[in-house]
């Protein structure tokens, strides 16, 4: 596999260099604030946000920057003028584990094009791991190409990422009681876990609904790394819209077919008292 494409270089170092400048001092230092929707922001955050902005504007004058801390009607606007090209940033991504102290945040960078996503930096300052895709060119973990390690296993016996708390609660109930897997963790990193799945620290990964900057960068990374993604009704994932995208995704084609399979029979009759 070639070597990152300058695009990807260029993009690291800026990733790394505000990673380390603005989030890493603050970590597990800083108040956390509930916004409108009920979820977590710091000041780290915006920081991050506000300095990435500045530095890609620089470097890219006419790419603008769609981020989670973007003002939704911002938002709206980018995505709908600017399609066939916008960066689409989480700054934080995994603020709850941040402000905990829990050492599992990522830094979450892609860039959109007509078709979906096209670039994708994720970036984990702790471990100085910077997982880093683009499309039709392949994927790599800091200089090491990336590719899905093969996996000879069935599916129940795999590790599976399973975010259960936006789930639909009949299906959360149902892989509780009767899961398809061998075992599940949930990290509270979108990101980071497309990019663990990527490569091989777990094979499969469902999640209800996520955001645009949830997975960008972390689905290009995936696909490129010979994974397997697509929404729990089993449509492919876009990324051309605001609204919550569910996944299912696997390290190859056989695990995805295996849990299509799960997900589509019909559910067991509970035992009878």
């Amino acid at each position: 596999m070639a070597r990152l494409p300058d695009d990807l270089l260029r993009l690291r170092d800026v990733v790394r260099r505000v990673a380390k400048k603005e989030l890493l001092p603050r970590f597990a230092q800083v108040a956390r604030e509930l916004k409108a929707d009920g979820s977590l922001v710091t000041e780290a955050d915006h920081a991050a946000q506000n300095r990435l902005e500045a530095e890609l504007a620089l470097a890219w004058p006419d790419i603008p920057l769609l981020g989670e801390e973007t003002p939704p009607a911002d938002q709206e606007r980018i995505l709908r003028q600017h399609q066939a090209g916008f960066w689409c940033l989480d700054p934080l991504d995994g603020t709850s584990n941040f402000t905990a102290g829990v050492p599992f945040f990522a830094v979450s960078l892609a860039r959109i094009g007509v078709d979906g996503p096209e670039l994708g930096i994720v970036y984990d300052p702790l471990r100085d791991e910077c997982f880093a895709a683009a499309r039709g060119q392949g994927a790599w973990c800091n200089d090491r190409p990336l590719r899905v390690p093969e996996l000879d296993i069935p599916l129940k016996r795999t590790l599976a990422v399973v975010d259960m708390k936006r789930l639909d609660p009949a299906l959360a109930s149902r892989l509780a009681a009767r899961p398809p897997y061998g075992s599940q963790r949930n990290f509270g990193s979108c990101a980071l876990e497309w990019c663990w799945l990527a490569d091989g620290r777990v094979h499969c990964y469902v999640h209800g609904g996520q955001k645009l900057w949830d997975y960008a960068a972390g689905l290009v990374i995936l696909l490129e790394a010979g994974g397997q993604a697509e929404t729990l009704d089993g449509q492919r994932i876009r990324g051309d819209s605001l609204l919550p995208c569910s996944v299912l995704a696997a390290g190859n084609a056989t695990l995805l077919a295996d849990f299509r399979t799960y997900l589509t029979r019909p559910p067991m009759a509970s035992a009878p008292s």
